[in-house]
Formats: structure tokens, sequence, C-alpha cells
């Protein structure tokens, strides 16, 4: 049985706050979710993460954003084409659309948490300002589940 709520984690943790995305997941993982919620985690879309969406009732996308304000943004998304689509790597919006396209079918409720993130350079440990945001993010994901009560939250009290 396919859990109804995918966490989708887009992230290099070798790439300084590029690991935000993998290390929100990671935190969340630690707790029991009752089957009900399943993580991925992978350095960037691909066009066969779009089969990883199939029977879902919802998806969550995380990931670094260097664009977003401070702490974070989470906002419900819909399929676009977008120019990821020809590339090796996919934004969620185009992985998306890519769902129409092959299955005939509107992709399941999906959401974008991007956590603000400051550099990214190969090597690099997380930023201290990273760290603040990714508690916040984090909180704020607990928070979210929390208002799906068919969703097994993995956030403690």
């Amino acid at each position: 049985m396919v859990a109804p709520l995918l966490v989708f984690a887009i992230g290099n943790e070798s790439r300084g706050d590029d690991a935000l995305a993998p290390l929100l997941v990671r935190q969340l993982q630690s707790e029991d979710t009752g089957a009900k919620i399943e993580f991925i985690e992978d350095f960037q879309l691909q066009v066969e993460h779009v089969t990883d969406l199939l029977g879902r009732s919802a998806v969550l996308f995380v990931d670094a954003d260097m664009s977003c304000d401070a702490p974070f943004h989470l906002s419900e998304i819909a399929a676009a084409q977008d120019h990821s689509y020809t590339s090796h790597a996919m934004t969620p919006f185009a992985l998306l659309h890519t769902f129409k396209q092959v299955y005939g079918a509107d992709a399941p409720t999906s959401f974008l948490l991007r956590i603000r993130g400051y550099g990214f350079e190969l090597g690099e440990s997380m930023s201290d300002e990273a760290s603040v945001n990714l508690e916040l993010a984090t909180a704020e994901v607990c928070s979210w589940l929390a208002r799906r009560p068919q969703m097994h939250s993995p956030c403690t009290s």
C-alpha cells in the first residue's frame, strides 16, 4: 500500500545550505508515522520521479532556496510546463505537469516548502542562519501535518 502523503526532500548535504531539505526530512523520519507518510530524498527531481506521485493524497516538496524570504515559504503549487522539463533536473511544477501528460490525470494536491539558504558551495557547512530557518520550517511542517488529521504527524509535542 502506498502512503497517502509523500514528503520529497531535494538537496545535497555536501553543498552547505542545500542540506536543509534532507535534514528536515530526517528529523521527521526519526519518529513513527504509522505508514501514512513516505519520505524520499534525492539531489534533484528527475522525470522518473513521476511514478512516486502515483496513489498519493498529497505531496510536500521541500527544497533549499536562496531567493525566498527568510525563514521559509510554504505554498500550494500546480502543474506548469517550464524549461526544466527538457533537462536532467526538473522543478516540482514541471514534475506535476509531466504527471498529467503521462497519466492523463491531475497530480495529487502538492505543496512546496522553500527554506531560505545562503551558501551552496561544495564542501561548505550549513550556515547559522540556515540552521535557524530549518528549525522554524520544521515547526511549520509539524503544524501543517497536525492540521491534516488523516496524516499521522511524526512530530512530538
